[in-house]
Parts: structure tokens; sequence; C-alpha cells
């Protein structure tokens, strides 16, 4: 396997503090490269995009842990969540990435920067990696970039990410990426499968005045 090099560390971004008059638009077909990677946007009208979603999103592994809140079933409505995901990001409610390898343009996964509060300065984070792409550390590169664009291009202060209780491998994602541990909530998720149960989650921040970590 060829060894790549990232570059060190890049220093903490400075967080400036919110102007309540500014434009909630998000930047336009917003690009991310680094740590072998590239976050795009996702296109509804792409095949291979709306597969990947599809197949993302009906994995067994990630239904363990989460329970979306629309069904994505198909292609129809594969297409019709990433619609969704184009509108939130035009209204600056989110923006969700499609995680690609920056050699080949390979779809790997997903990272997204939800819930965007530009008053309070803050958002949520979430991600997934298709079942090939695991075990390349490909959630915790494409979360240092994702966060990295939410403080440096939206200015945000703090980040906040939550897993399922005994989700270990999301837990050491989000320490990897700079997140650390700030307590359980309970019964903050929906059980897998079901919109009547609930489960604790594992809290956890990052501050834009945080250090960066290095990339794995």
């Amino acid at each position: 396997m060829t060894e790549i090099r990232e570059p060190s560390a890049a220093p903490a971004t400075p967080f400036v503090s919110p102007d309540p008059s500014r434009s909630s638009a998000l930047p336009a077909t917003p690009v991310v490269d680094g740590h072998g990677l590239r976050l795009r946007v996702w296109d509804p009208e792409s095949a291979a995009d709306v597969d990947a979603w599809l197949r993302g999103l009906t994995d067994p592994e990630f239904l363990r842990w989460n329970t979306p809140l629309r069904k994505v079933s198909d292609a129809a409505t594969a297409r019709e969540s990433l619609e969704s995901k184009t509108a939130d990001a035009a209204a600056g409610r989110a923006m969700t990435f499609c995680v690609t390898d920056a050699a080949d343009g390979t779809i790997l996964g997903q990272v997204g920067v939800s819930a965007i509060e530009r008053v309070p300065s803050h958002a949520g984070v979430g991600y997934w990696v298709l079942p090939e792409a695991r075990g390349r550390h490909v959630a915790t590169r494409s979360l240092l970039l994702a966060a990295r664009w939410a403080f440096a291009e939206i200015g945000l202060h703090r980040l906040e990410l939550g897993h399922a209780l005994g989700h270990d491998a999301s837990c050491r994602i989000a320490e990897r990426g700079g997140f650390r541990y700030e307590g359980t909530l309970r019964g903050a998720m929906w059980e897998a499968g079901r919109t009547d149960a609930f489960r604790d989650v594992h809290a956890h921040g990052r501050l834009a005045t945080d250090p960066e970590p290095e990339s794995p």
C-alpha cells in the first residue's frame, strides 16, 4: 500500500464572534481537499451518488446504530433524500459532503455538518463509511476536514457529535478527531429500528479554539 504523507497539523482556527446580520447561505458547491480525501457535494442526478447513498443508509451496521428520520429503501427515496440535503444546504441549515478518494474519486462515505445555528455559533456533525472503505480511518480523516471547513468557512465556535452508547468505534473516531467526551445523555437517541424507544448517547464536543489533531 502506498503511504500518503500528510501535512503537519494546522493551527487552531481563531473564533470570530458571529454577525447575526450575516447571510445564512453556505459556500456554494464547496470542495474540501486533504488527508488523501476530497469532500464534495452529493449530486441527486448522479446514479453513482444515489446508489452510494442508498447503500450507506441501508447498511446493516449503519442501521444497528442509527434510525433515520426518513426511511430510505430504494433509488427513488434515496434521490429524494439527497434532494432534501441540497435544499438544506441552500437554506444554510446543513452541509452534507460526499467523501471520496482524492486519487480516483471513489465514493467512500458521508460526513455532514447539520443543525447549523449562526448566532449561538454551533452545529452537529455525523458520518458513515461504506463497508468496503472501512478500516482505513476514512471517518476520522473526513471528520477532521469537515470540522476545519465548519470553523474556517462558516466561522462556527462549537461542533457537537453524539453516538449511541456502546458504539465504541465511533467513540474512538470522535476522540481521534479532537472531539472530547463530555458526558452521557439519557434517552437522547432512538433505539435501532424504533421510534418508540430510546437509548443513551455519548456526547462529544470540539471548539474552534481547540488544537487540530494530526491525521491518522
